[in-house]
Parts: C-alpha cells; structure tokens; sequence
C-alpha cells in the first residue's frame, strides 16, 4: 500500500481513540493526521471539579503530541470540507488559512451549547462545554463571593452569591453539587478573614429544569439519589422550571419570580456541531447520517461518529445512539478498525454497544452509580466513579489521584486570576474549547482587551 493519508477532525472522546487505534494498527504504514483547535484531549467529565476548585485544568487536559505516537497533529480549526475534492480548509490559532487533503476521513467534531429562544440569554449566560468556560466560571463564582464579603449593600451581596444553573442532566447537576460546596468553603474563608458577609447564610444555588426529574435520562434510582444529596446540600432543585428572560439584574422564572443573580449558568443540553451541516451531506436534527459501519452513505471514503453523527442505535432498532462519551469512545474504536479494514487491515464491523452503567459525580464523598446496573450511592458510588475516571483517563492519572488526596486534606484554593473574561466566552459559540479574542469596535473593548464598559456576567 502506498502511504495514505486519514485525516480525522476533532480530538474528542471518538476521535482520540480513532488516532490512537490507527497508530497502533497502522504502525507508520499510514499517514494519520489529527486536526484540532488546542494540543490536548479534554476529558470533560471532571470539568465540574476544575470549576470547582478540586482539579488544575492540566490535570484534564492531556497531551496529543505526548500520548499519540505517530499522530501528526494540526493546531485548527476546519471550516470547510470539499468532497469532491477530498481536502478540508481549516484556520490555525493565528488566523492563517490551511488546506489538507485526505484518503480518509473522520469526522468527530463533537457538539457545542444548545442554545434556546430565551430573550437575554446569550448575552447574560455562559456555557460549560469547554475549558475556557469552566476557568471563568471558577474565576467568576470566586469573584463573586469576594466582592460580596467586601460589599455595603446587603442586596447586592445577595445577588451576587446567588447562582442559578439550567438544565439538571450529567453536566447541571454535577456543576451545582460541586459548586455549592466550592462556594460555601469560599464563604466561610472571607467569614473567618472578617467579611461583611451577612450572619451564617450560606451562597444560594439554583438547579432548574423542565424535566420532571433531575437527570431524566438515567434509571430514577440514580435520579432519586441525586435529588437527595443535592436538597440535603441546600441546592434548592425547580422540576417543572425554565428561565423566561434573562437581564443583567437576574433572570425571570416562567412560575413569575424573578431572582436578583449575576451567574446564569447554562446546562440545557448539547447541538452537534454547525460544520456538519455545511458540509451538506444528509444529516437528522443537526447529527451527519452514517450507517452501522459509521460510514457516510455515498462517500464511503468519509466516516463518523461521537456527538455529530447520527450513529443506527443496533440495541434499539428504529433509534440513534445517545450523544454520551461512553458511546463516543467504543464508537472511535470502531470507526478505527473500520477504516482500517478498507485497506486490507482485518474485517469491518457494524457498531453496536450496550450501555455499561453511569457514574454522576455529587462532590465531596457523595455520588450516584449504577455499574452493570447495580445502583449504588455515597462513598461506595463515589469509590466507583473514581476509578472509573482513572481507568479511562489516558494520562495524567497520577496527578489526578493527587489533586484529590490533596482536596480531602486541604482548604481549597480561593483565587480568581482574571485571566479568562466574559466576553472570550460566549454562550453562542461553534468552538467553545477557545477562548475567543475581544471585539474591537461596537462593544466598548479598548486596544488593551479590558472591558470599556462592564460587560454582562463579568
């Protein structure tokens, strides 16, 4: 075989483990080149704890240069695909245009926040789909409770150690339980220092959600234990609640009650990423059609899978697999193996996977699991969840272990370093693992990047 390039675009849960299976299965014998706007693969279930305080951000941020031999990588962003050409364009992080051609490609360029047509809410929440959203979370929810201890107007104070989360799936519920903690610790340190934080209240969180039930894709057992955690914790959780209007005074609740806040924290759910649809290959609700070998119909030169593909769901025919980081890493196996057997390298497989169970971290001892469907709670759940987390990890291991022996025997660390401010993170965005550059004319940004005037939720 003459050296053959595949390009695979994104380095998420499917796609790193597509690299990774195409080095190992091609040994050289292919050029494997792996397109991506940051130098690492984010393991985002233990975002929460680096918003919170618990983990550095390089502690989940592993190296692709240091992980995956024989990856060339391309530092990227794609912003277009031709066909009929086999080549994609894509901009690198200075603004300079690239081209690359491919004999292979795969596609996993994820997802990004699902967005709702809710008056305010672009220009007053953040995301958390990213690392440079959840380091302005941890610099905005520190800075809140400091200006808030240092505060005269008590209903200022208030406001400002009020937070509100929308959407109570994996990623709501996880940010408000380990959010609540972070911020009581930050209270009782300004408390201690002589703050004018008022009395022995506690910061109020907020986790609302349309849905019924917190987690209302998962068995209710694990619903039911998170509820409790989260209640006993004094996170007031709102079923059956959404946001109406979303201002720069605090947000409107569709019951009437509008609650004075400066942190609107948007967890609703995920949208597959918008290149999917400029491709204008055959897509259903945003997610590119592929079939049960993750191969677009018609370009069997091009493969998908992870969150923007529309991946046949063989344990539940006439369905999709769900969008969840278990099924995008079996999925980049198989589109590996796959791709690999169309040159000549073993036999192609159609995917299919049933769920192995779900770990929901709640901070602290406390968690919720169901491995092989055996529910467990508290310290056993979060033993569970841990190792877990370290089994899948693929580096860093030890340095997580340490970070969270070293919570367990330590105060947290309570500084914000301003370095990741609102405006790099918008909710509207179709890269949210970027920050992004300030505007330089129209929204009251000087030449110095700092805010003319103060820009919403900063």
């Amino acid at each position: 075989m003459s050296r053959s390039r595949i390009v695979i675009v994104g380095a998420g849960f499917a796609g790193y483990r597509a690299a990774r299976t195409l080095s190992r299965r091609f040994r050289g014998a292919a050029e494997i080149v792996l397109i991506n706007p940051n130098d690492y693969f984010l393991y985002l279930p233990l975002l929460p704890e680096v918003s919170a305080g618990v983990l550095e951000p390089r502690r989940v941020s592993v190296s692709l240069a240091g992980t995956l031999r024989g990856v060339r990588l391309v530092l990227g962003e794609v912003d277009g695909v031709d066909l009929a050409a086999r080549k994609l364009s894509y901009v690198d992080p200075e603004g300079a245009s690239g081209e690359l051609r491919y004999d292979r490609l795969v596609l996993t360029v994820g997802s990004v926040n699902k967005l709702l047509p809710i008056p305010g809410v672009a220009e007053h929440a953040h995301g958390f789909r990213g690392m440079p959203e959840a380091l302005y979370l941890r610099d905005h929810i520190t800075r809140q409770i400091a200006m808030a201890a240092g505060g005269e107007d008590p209903a200022e104070s208030d406001a400002r150690c009020t937070f509100v989360v929308v959407g109570a799936g994996y990623t709501g519920t996880e940010v408000a339980a380990h959010g609540k903690l972070f911020t009581d610790s930050l209270a009782r340190q300004h408390r201690r220092a002589g703050s004018g934080l008022r009395g022995d209240r506690l910061p109020r969180w907020m986790l609302l959600d349309i849905a019924p039930r917190v987690l209302p894709e998962l068995d209710e057992r694990l619903s039911r234990t998170a509820h409790r955690v989260l209640t006993k914790r004094g996170v007031e959780v709102r079923t059956g609640t959404s946001v109406k209007e979303a201002t720069n005074e605090g947000v409107l609740l569709d019951d009437g009650e509008f609650v004075p806040t400066h942190s609107l924290i948007w967890c609703v759910g995920v949208r597959p990423d918008p290149l999917v649809e400029e491709t204008g290959l055959p897509s259903d609700k945003g997610r590119l059609c592929v079939d049960e070998y993750l191969q677009v119909p018609g370009h069997p030169e091009v493969y998908a899978c992870g969150d923007a593909a529309a991946v046949p769901d063989l344990t539940h025919p006439g369905k999709y697999t769900p969008m969840t980081g278990q099924h995008a890493v079996r999925q980049g196996k198989t589109v590996a193996q796959n791709v690999a057997a169309s040159y000549g390298y073993g036999e192609r497989r159609p995917y299919k996977h049933n769920d192995l169970g779900f770990t929901v971290d709640l901070g602290g001892l406390q968690a919720a699991a169901n491995p092989f469907g055996v529910p467990l709670s508290g310290p056993l759940a979060n033993a569970v969840m841990r190792a877990y987390h370290l089994a899948a990890l693929p580096g860093n291991r030890v340095r997580v272990a340490s970070d969270w022996l070293l919570d367990a025997v330590l105060p947290r660390q309570a500084v914000q370093l301003g370095l990741v401010r609102a405006w790099s993170v918008p909710l509207e965005s179709s890269s949210p693992e970027t920050a992004h550059a300030p505007a330089w004319s129209g929204h009251g940004y000087g030449p110095d990047g700092n805010a003319a005037e103060k820009p919403s939720q900063g």
